[in-house]
């Protein structure tokens, strides 16, 4: 799953994310206060198929008040339309207030990533070779209008899924088209012209059970279920995009108040709502005001004042300059939520040919002075990264491309540089979002350690968020492009949500445009392999694409650092996709 914040070309998936990586902290809680704080490995989140509604109550918890969340330089969805929703910000906000799917995550009493049912009974049960999935829709879930979710409403809901050009970049393009039954060759109910979804015989409906095919064995599909994408959506033009992505018919304990893009979203309770039918959301806010593209000085200033204006807000980051003295001053309430996410550089492969010219690149990004530029906190909220998959996860493997972790090295870059025989200095096109200060900054660390390194570098400010730019092939400004970005989050914590998502042959978020026959069919291959032998393959395969192709440069391992007010109860971090708790938040009285 991209991250939306575009800082620095490599901005923006986990997630978690992560939809749903496995999180965790250094201390195994979830987050840490105080001092001491490390760069934690990922643990794998367990599974309570038995849980039910309601939720435990939060020790203290008080109704009432309203939580204001600034996102710094994160743009938000343009969106809210579930089907299309695939980036931490989105969905971390949508997946816990408003949008209800078959499965969810809850937070356990050591901060871990439990999956649980949601609006099936519970997390559904497979065939004997996992090519077939039945779910039982709970008969006690409403929308906004008080109206039942019926099973009908989730299998359009994950139809919509396979509309590929309805919904260029959901993720249904990457796991719904490539594993359920016929899904590949089905163009979806609106760009078929298929309104009922007559024309896919993938899923069927049986009362209160809804059974999906596979077009080949999916044993992860309870994850994949904890999508907002695999929730229901109402019949016909009633959830027609694009306008269905203004203001979403609501079936969580938030309801849509106001929305507007790249600025705010206002969420107010949804009266509908049953906790009784809801195994892990809670419903203590009054009101949620989002609000996008915050300046991150601004924030940091509102956020350690401890005024009226903080004490009830959330903060999704905190500028380096003022780590040391938030780190003292705030306790528990800075709170590190390690994530499963790895930030990265694409040098486009069908331009850029030579893997020493794509070596001297990661040997000309100055790692640490793009960090400390960009307001992230060096061996706190980034630490090098050699490889695509993230530390802890199942099955990576310890191993450096040159040898040695690759650090900011310009007379290397040179030398690559010559021994690949181009001109000197060899040009390189990439975008920055100029809306945030600190990408800008950013950004003239990035020129400046590439011209320093044997490159010239033409950046081109843009006022949209580089996805927009970076994922349409038709955009005037990414057909000069030959070096983009991706921030990605594992969907869930295994390599299969990493990999293929970033370099699969054709894969939306592929924008390095890698495209190698051999990766693609061992990428194939490896999910007909046992369950026991997947992780060990993703990994080596992993060490594969980098030793022998190197065609994305991990450029930081990802963590992250949220600031709650002092009237902000439960402050926690949510590990399933790396972000705030929103399930668990609420504000005291």
């Amino acid at each position: 799953m991209k991250r939306n914040k575009p800082l620095a070309l490599v901005a923006g998936a986990a997630l978690l994310t992560l939809a749903a990586c496995g999180g965790g902290s250094s201390d195994g809680g979830g987050s840490n206060g105080g001092t001491d704080r490390e760069f934690g490995d990922q643990e794998g989140g367990t599974k309570d198929a038995a849980r039910k509604g309601p939720a435990a109550e939060i020790e203290g918890a008080a109704t009432g008040g309203t939580i204001t969340v600034y996102l710094p330089g994160d743009p938000g969805p343009d969106s809210l339309d579930p089907t299309t929703g695939w980036s931490v910000t989105g969905n971390s906000i949508q997946q816990a207030l408003t949008s209800r799917s078959l499965t969810q995550y809850a937070r356990d009493e050591n901060g871990q990533p439990v999956l649980v049912p949601d609006l099936a009974t519970d997390l559904g049960t497979p065939n004997d070779d996992y090519t077939e999935w039945t779910f039982t829709i709970r008969d006690d879930a409403t929308w906004e209008d008080g109206k039942p979710v019926t099973a009908e409403e989730v299998a359009f809901g994950i139809c919509r899924s396979l509309d590929s050009e309805a919904f260029p970049s959901g993720a249904g393009t990457e796991y719904s088209k490539t594993y359920f039954k016929d899904a590949a060759d089905y163009e979806g109910p609106y760009t078929g012209k298929d309104p009922n979804c007559e024309k896919w015989d993938g899923i069927a409906v049986d009362g209160q059970d809804i059974t999906i095919s596979m077009a080949k064995p999916f044993p992860d599909m309870d994850y994949w279920g904890a999508f907002m994408t695999m929730g229901p959506a109402p019949l016909g033009n009633a959830s027609k995009p694009p306008n269905y992505g203004n203001k979403p018919l609501a079936n969580g304990p938030y309801k849509v108040d106001s929305f507007k893009p790249n600025e705010e979203l206002v969420l107010v309770k949804n009266d509908q709502w049953s906790a009784d039918s809801d195994p892990a959301r809670h419903q203590y806010a009054d009101e949620f005001v989002f609000k996008f593209n915050q300046d991150q000085s601004k924030v940091d200033e509102i956020m350690l004042s401890d005024n009226s204006d903080s004490q009830t807000a959330v903060s999704t980051g905190l500028g380096s300059d003022k780590y040391t003295d938030a780190n003292g001053q705030l306790g528990d309430r800075l709170v590190q939520q390690t994530s499963q996410c790895v930030s990265t550089l694409t040098p486009d492969y069908d331009q850029i040919t030579d893997i020493n010219v794509r070596k001297a690149l990661a040997y000309a990004y100055p790692y640490e002075d793009v960090w400390i530029a960009s307001g992230e906190v060096p061996g706190v909220t980034r630490v090098p990264a050699n490889s695509i998959m993230p530390p802890g996860m199942a099955g990576k493997k310890d191993f450096q491309v040159d040898g040695e972790q690759i650090t900011y090295d310009p007379e290397k870059a040179k030398a690559l540089l010559e021994e690949a025989g181009v001109e000197m200095p060899y040009p390189i096109t990439m975008v920055y979002y100029e809306v945030d200060p600190l990408a800008k900054a950013a950004q003239d660390q990035i020129t400046k350690g590439f011209e320093a390194s044997g490159f010239k570098v033409k950046a081109v400010p843009v006022q949209e968020s580089p996805y927009n730019i970076w994922l349409d092939p038709d955009n005037k400004v990414n057909k000069t492009l030959n070096l983009r970005g991706v921030n990605w989050c594992s969907d869930w914590p295994s390599g299969s949500t990493m990999i293929p998502s970033l370099l699969r042959g054709g894969a939306v978020y592929n924008t390095a445009r890698f495209d190698e026959a051999s990766v693609n069919d061992e990428m194939d291959n490896i999910a007909t392999l046992p369950l026991e032998e997947q992780a060990d393959a993703w990994g080596s395969l992993d060490e594969e694409i980098m030793t022998d192709y190197f065609p994305i440069i991990p450029t930081a391992f990802r963590n992250d650092l949220f600031v709650f007010g002092t009237k902000i109860g439960n402050p926690t971090g949510d590990g399933s996709i790396g972000a705030p708790n929103y399930k668990d938040l609420y504000v005291m009285q």
